[in-house]
């Protein structure tokens, strides 16, 4: 073999360590990328929930006060 092929072979086997040792990094170390989004899109879910549940609350109130008005007008009458 000569030096200039033996030199080739050593810097792709290089090479391909390093790629495959990185891409291994990648993989096993948590990448936080993203996180953000996720925990805002939970929170606008969240809120979107408990703003329906806030008008209906409200909705269901103002008809019992309304029924209520509506009797005690017709007791007057």
């Amino acid at each position: 073999m000569t030096p200039t092929a033996a030199t080739n072979l050593l810097l792709t086997a290089f090479v391909w360590q390093q790629s495959a040792r990185w891409t291994l990094r990648d993989r096993v170390v948590r990448n936080e990328a993203g996180e953000g989004v996720i925990s805002a899109a939970i929170a606008v879910l969240v809120m979107a929930f408990l703003g329906v549940l806030m008008w209906t609350l409200f909705k269901d109130t103002l008809t019992k006060a309304n029924t209520n008005v509506n009797t005690e007008l017709d007791k007057i009458k």
